[in-house]
């Protein structure tokens, strides 16, 4: 699939660790029909490599992503009702397929996000900005509705905070992203990378397994009653203890040595 992709990037490290980039820096890494293609089948071939352990989302330039592509949108207009949900569907697709990685997912926005741009770093588990980086929901600006990015927005949000800036496609800057939830840390330009490091670092500190469960078991907890979380939580627990990474890790822990995950 990598090879074949011809708006994004992949790259492996040693460690385990993805780095997948948006690769149209002289369109601002706008989505288009071919970036929504190879951002599905990265997602797919991600979530099943079992070298991988995190995975980087970034952007290349200036800009992280500035939302649907202008040519892409006309494209769109032109079609009918059916080949509009068509398309709608496909990039619905990539934002699941990047939500249900089994791996930690972290953005690191490197300057400013709009629209799609902002779906993206909504099913980030952590996302890291840059400080001078603006954001905005700018679909009712033209007449629309951030409806693909809208479950997620909401999700990572909360009703109260998207209803500030669902609708009004107001700009606004990284601090007041961090204060919404949007954003996890902001840091200076020369503290980007340090700080994406801080955060693969840690996820590496852990049992791969354990992460894909816990990341599993926190979207069931969010999106399921009280009621249904009770058995849900407890049975995943006793699956847990009874899973060789729990035995190892407890009996490293209490040999006081490294456990087989920690990395180097």
């Amino acid at each position: 699939m990598m090879t074949a992709a011809t708006t994004i990037t992949c790259q492996i490290d040693p460690r385990g660790v993805a780095t997948v980039t948006l690769a149209r820096p002289d369109k601002h890494n706008a989505i288009d029909a071919a970036m929504i293609r190879d951002l599905r089948a990265a997602a797919e071939d991600l979530s099943t490599n079992e070298s991988v352990r995190v995975v980087v989302l970034t952007g290349q330039g200036p800009t992280f992503c500035a939302g649907g592509d202008l040519r892409w949108m006309q494209d769109q207009m032109a079609k009918d009702r059916a080949g509009r949900i068509a398309e709608a569907t496909e990039f619905a697709l990539v934002l699941r397929g990047l939500d249900d990685l089994p791996k930690p997912l972290i953005g690191r926005v490197q300057g400013p996000a709009y629209g799609g741009g902002v779906g993206l770093m909504c099913v980030c588990d952590v996302v890291v900005a840059v400080d001078t980086a603006k954001f905005a929901l700018t679909e009712t600006r033209l007449g629309l509705i951030p409806a693909t990015v809208g479950p997620y927005v909401v999700r990572r949000l909360g009703e109260g905070a998207s209803r500030q800036v669902f609708f009004n496609g107001k700009p606004f800057g990284a601090g007041r992203a961090r204060e919404l939830g949007l954003v996890s840390r902001v840091a200076g330009a020369a503290g980007l990378d340090p700080a994406v490091e801080e955060e693969i670092a840690a996820c590496l500190h852990c049992a791969p397994g354990a992460v894909a469960e816990a990341k599993a078991l926190c979207k069931s907890l969010a999106r399921q009653s009280n009621e249904d979380a009770l058995a849900m939580t407890i049975g995943r627990l006793a699956d847990r203890w009874e899973s060789a990474e729990a035995k190892v890790g407890l009996d490293t822990f209490f040999a006081r040595t490294p456990a087989p995950w920690l990395t180097k």
